[in-house]
């Protein structure tokens, strides 16, 4: 079976179809692209209503797009089908006053930079195509691998698998892997939010700007979870010499995870272990005290 046999069951023509395999050129907003995916449909909606000038010309003759990601080599992760409405076109100006590619911007996007003066943005409508499947029909890409997008009627994409879970949330790093930005602290996975509000630890945030670092502890209300939407709604979660810097040169990583019945005390003795084994304390490092 095929995509194109799933397309022709729900009555629509695969000659008016473009299937996308989106794979963002900026490694940044690639590595958490499957989270938007899976958490944030309006990020990953805005993110495909503008394209070059050859994808703009394909859209406008066409009437459906089936968005997929890049899912490995050959393969592709189904995301949703969407009827193409209206273009409109916008200025430089007028893009970067979009709130969602403001927000894309944070996470690395880099957006309208071809020098045009204008692009199109083009009204996309969700539709109830298949959409259990999120996250779960792998379809083959058929080479070229770099060719990430294709006509349906042209090409065959043979379904490869039917997932019995969804990949965009099976996925996550362990906790020493993790390294977010500031702005990717918006887009956290529904799995890994549901983590971090277990895990309770000694976490490090370094200022990309000069190097210097910043140790802190959670283990009250949501754990990590709680402390780390307190940095991301303020940029400097009340820490005063924070306070004084720029929250988008911020990265978060865990140092250590301690047990959830440690006493404060204890977690507190840890912290300041790793204050003084990092040199965080001022004037090295961020921390005040």
């Amino acid at each position: 079976m095929e995509l194109n046999d799933l397309l022709h069951r729900e009555g629509i023509d695969p000659r008016g179809v473009l299937v996308f395999r989106h794979r963002p050129s900026e490694p940044e907003l690639n590595r958490i692209f499957p989270e938007l995916a899976a958490g944030r449909p309006d990020l990953f909606d805005a993110y495909q209503r503008t394209h070059s000038e050859r994808i703009e010309k394909a859209m406008l003759a066409a009437k459906h797009v089936a968005a997929f990601i890049r899912h490995g080599s050959g393969k592709a992760l189904f995301v949703a089908c969407y009827e193409i409405g209206k273009a409109k076109s916008l200025t430089q100006a007028q893009y970067w006053r979009v709130p969602a590619y403001v927000e894309l911007r944070g996470l690395g996007m880099r957006g309208f930079t071809s020098g045009r003066p204008t692009c199109l943005s083009f009204q996309m409508k969700k539709m109830n195509f298949y959409s259990e499947w999120k996250g779960k029909l792998i379809i083959d890409w058929p080479p070229p691998e770099r060719s990430w997008w294709r006509r349906a009627h042209r090409n065959q994409f043979r379904i490869h698998a039917i997932l019995e879970d969804s990949a965009l949330e099976t996925t996550m790093q362990n906790w020493n892997e993790i390294d977010l930005t500031w702005a990717q602290l918006s887009v956290l996975s529904n799995r890994l939010q549901h983590r971090l509000t277990e895990w309770r630890g000694i976490y490090y945030i370094f200022d990309s700007s000069d190097a210097k670092g910043y140790v802190g502890s959670a283990y009250g209300t949501e754990n990590l979870l709680g402390r780390w939407r307190q940095y991301g709604a303020s940029g400097h979660g009340g820490n005063s010499l924070l306070r004084r810097r720029d929250p988008t040169n911020f990265r978060f990583t865990i140092l250590e995870l301690v047990s959830p019945t440690m006493p404060a005390e204890e977690v507190q003795r840890l912290e300041g272990n790793w204050k003084a084994r990092l040199h965080s304390r001022y004037p090295l490092g961020l921390n005040d005290n």
